[in-house]
Formats: structure tokens, sequence, C-alpha cells
């Protein structure tokens, strides 16, 4: 009987121990989940009536992009009315972070769908460009997205690329072969970035179209892509971010006209 009671205790025992792993990995899963960097300074590209206020005297200047929140994320509409952007956050950020790169887009031209992620993971939100594409009409379509987000939108533009016309990757790379599309391809990322797998970087270029641009800006570092503060393991950015934005919105604009 002591022996059966032993074998009792022991496998309970064992169960109490799996049951414990199990809670402790979910517990620590969601903790990494609901946790994330929050957008600073973005009201005013977000806002009306923010935006109006930081004109001052010139309050009765007409507005060029107007922003509504839609189902999957945020519309920058602006004075275009052909060219469209679908942009990926990148990972555990905050999707407001990138309105002020948005609102520069749209300012130039071009539209854009800055799209929420469940958990901020792109990982798990990789088709949400689809909703987006189903549900508007452009006469030219561009997928973009920053680290984990760039790397997530590059893998879906392999599989919709008859659908669109090119790709903004900003401090991210592709795993998926594009070297056979006509793809407009533009890599970004800044000289003190210290998240971006350099590595990465270097096999991807091969996986991208010949005629694929790609550019590095003195200064910049790998979160002020967004405004979300500093990013750990980032490189200390000897550039301000609205000049990292002002330049990646510059440069992304002359490689679509």
């Amino acid at each position: 009987m002591a022996k059966t009671d032993n074998s009792k205790k022991k496998k309970y025992f064992s169960i109490a121990v799996m049951v414990a792993v199990l809670v402790s990995m979910v517990s620590i899963t969601a903790v990494y989940l609901g946790t994330y960097y929050p957008a600073e300074d973005v009201d005013r590209y977000l806002n009306s009536e923010e935006r109006q206020a930081a004109k001052g005297q010139n309050q009765d200047e007409a507005e060029t992009v107007q922003v509504s929140r839609t189902g999957q994320g945020y519309f920058f509409d602006g004075p275009g009315e052909e060219n469209a952007l679908i942009f990926y956050p990148g990972a555990k950020v905050d999707t407001k972070a990138y309105a002020p790169l948005m609102y520069r887009l749209a300012e130039g031209g071009v539209d854009c769908f800055l799209v929420d992620m469940p958990f901020h993971m792109a990982f798990f939100g990789m088709n949400r460009a689809e909703t987006v594409l189903e549900n508007y009409e452009y006469a030219h379509w561009y997928l973009g997205g920053h680290s984990l987000g760039g790397a997530m939108i590059a893998s879906f533009a392999a599989k919709h690329t008859d659908e669109i016309d090119g790709l903004l990757l900003l401090a991210a790379y592709t795993t998926k072969d594009l070297s056979d599309t006509d793809l407009m391809v533009l890599t970004v990322y800044g000289s003190e970035d210290g998240v971006l797998n350099r590595s990465n970087l270097e096999k991807g270029r091969s996986l991208l179209p010949k005629d694929s641009r790609e550019m590095c800006i003195p200064g910049g570092n790998h979160a002020q892509f967004g405004s979300y503060g500093k990013q750990k393991g980032d490189g200390l950015a000897e550039i301000s971010g609205e000049e990292q934005i002002g330049i990646t919105a510059e440069e992304f604009l002359l490689q679509i006209q």
C-alpha cells in the first residue's frame, strides 16, 4: 500500500510542477505582450484642434491632412488621390508613435493607413493589410513597416506582388525572395541603430529587386522613425527625430515620383 501511495504522491507532485510551470510561462508571456513603448508628443498629428493650436497665429490656415480612426487603425487622408501606403508598426511600439511620419507622407501626396497590431506585434497581424486593400481603391499601393513590422509587411508583400507597387522598409529587411519582382523597394536605417541586425540586413539584400534603393541616415537610430522615446539596446541619435522622419519621408516621396 505504501508503494502505491508514494506513486500517487509522485504523480500529483509532477502534475503540480507542470501546472506551476505553465502558469508561470503564461504570466511571463502576458506581462511581455502587455508592455510596450507608448507614443510621445503625437497629439498634434492626430487631433485637428491640437494642430490648430500649434499653428498659433496661422490658425486660419487650411488643413491639408485629415486624420480619422478606422477599424484597422488610423487613416491619414492628404491632398493626393492616386498613391497610398499601408504601414505596420515596430514590435511592442504604440501605433500612434508613427503618426508624425504618416502625417508627413500624407502632406506629400501619399494617403497613409497606419495599422494597429494585436499585442503591438505585427507577427500576430501580418495579413491585416488585406482588409485595407479590399476596401479602398488607389492607382498605386505601397506597403511599409518599421523593424518587425517591416519584416512582416515584406512577407505579406511576397504574396501580393501583383497588387502593390513598392515597399518601404525602415530598419528592416525581407526574409522572402522578392528579387524577381519589379517592386520599388526603399530600405532606410540610421547609422547609430543599435537594434537592427546588420547581418540579416546584409543577407536580405540578395532577396530584393536589383534596382532597390538603400539609405543610411547619418546620425539616425532605430527608435526615431517613430516617436516613442528611447528603445532598449538602441544607439544614441546624433540628429533629432523630426529630422530623421523628414529625411525618410522626403526620400520615399522622391522614389515614387
